[in-house]
């Protein structure tokens, strides 16, 4: 019953985002659009999708501290992506189970997901608030906000990182809190703290954080040059049926990326259909483009990052040796770990 619900409820919200995505905007057009689209630019996007991928599975190969072949690391970060276009984003939990039968530690496991998660979502935070200041016409109230939001999003993670350095210091200023507050000692949160900086542990190290931070900024930029390849392989105009200029394309194309992000953190979805479009459309209404060639860009986007996924999140699969059900069931597959090829 409960299955049943969640089925529904996920299909409810993809119906509901993709009607904001396409009011007001004929499903033919963005059909048509996407038919007369560039054919090169849209391999070069398939291209760079997968390279982003790899890209990331090298910078998870550091999370963990090198413990895995860093070609199994991929396929099992490939096969993660596969698994979170089902709702609920089961792949990071699949990932961390299947990482452990290749000999890393549990802790290791869970906590590399969680600062992965954390380093992306303060990068998003800050290309938001560079995007969201050079809008148009955007209200002085709006930017302030957004960048106050942003230093305060990078000031905490930095703050975090200092305690887990030195952990003595976070736990003083955590007694403190709860002296002063002392309802929250019943919320546990000493434990809670103490697993965040076990997971921020890895950017304590000089070597380590430049490895983890070069590795961000790279598969992070291939995933930038994906969708600026897709907003030039349909030749997006504007309201007024003129072709974006260069600088309107970049705005869209880092919104875009960003909005998207935050779109599919949302559990409740069906492969992310529905929000990833509302979340296109509106970061193309910001950089000026038109209603239905960011709706285009948001279907051929998303196509190309399902296609990303079902292709390498497939190979990867055979390549373990496990089936989608031992997957899905949370069982310890039986397959020997590959010879590190890196």
């Amino acid at each position: 019953m409960r299955k049943a619900i969640f089925i529904i409820a996920s299909i409810a919200v993809s119906a509901l985002f993709l009607w904001l995505a396409l009011r007001d905007v004929p499903l033919a057009d963005v059909v048509t659009s996407i038919q007369q689209a560039d054919f090169g630019w849209i391999v070069f996007s398939a291209l760079t999708i997968s390279a982003g991928m790899w890209l990331r599975g090298i910078r998870w190969y550091g999370l963990l501290d090198f413990k895995a072949p860093l070609i199994q690391v991929c396929h099992i970060l490939n096969l993660g992506f596969l698994l979170n276009l089902l709702p609920l984003r089961i792949g990071e939990v699949a990932r961390s189970l299947l990482v452990t039968r290749a000999g890393v530690p549990v802790v290791t496991a869970a906590t590399s997901v969680v600062l992965e998660r954390m380093i992306d979502t303060l990068l998003v935070v800050i290309l938001l608030v560079i995007s969201i200041t050079r809008v148009p016409n955007i209200p002085q109230e709006v930017a302030s906000t957004t960048t106050f939001f942003g230093v305060a999003v990078v000031t905490a993670f930095l703050v975090m990182v200092f305690f887990a350095r030195f952990p003595s210091i976070g736990h003083q200023v955590l007694g403190l809190v709860e002296r002063v507050l002392p309802f929250l000692k019943r919320f546990g949160l000493a434990k809670l703290f103490d697993q965040m900086l076990d997971g921020l542990k890895p950017l304590t190290h000089l070597r380590s954080a430049l490895y983890v931070i070069f590795w961000t900024l790279v598969s992070w930029g291939v995933s930038t040059l994906t969708l600026y390849s897709l907003v030039r392989a349909l030749n997006i105009t504007d309201v007024n049926n003129v072709p974006l200029d260069e600088g309107s394309r970049i705005l869209l194309t880092i919104l875009g990326l960003t909005l998207a992000s935050f779109s599919i953190a949302l559990p409740v979805s069906v492969a992310g259909v529905g929000p990833f479009q509302a979340a296109i459309r509106a970061a193309g209404e910001m950089a000026g483009a038109s209603p239905a060639g960011a709706v285009s860009l948001g279907f051929l986007f998303h196509g190309i990052n399902i296609f990303g996924y079902a292709l390498w999140g497939i190979i990867g699969l055979l390549t373990l040796g496990v089936s989608l059900s031992e997957v899905m069931s949370r069982k310890k597959p039986d397959y020997q770990p590959v010879e590190n090829e890196a």
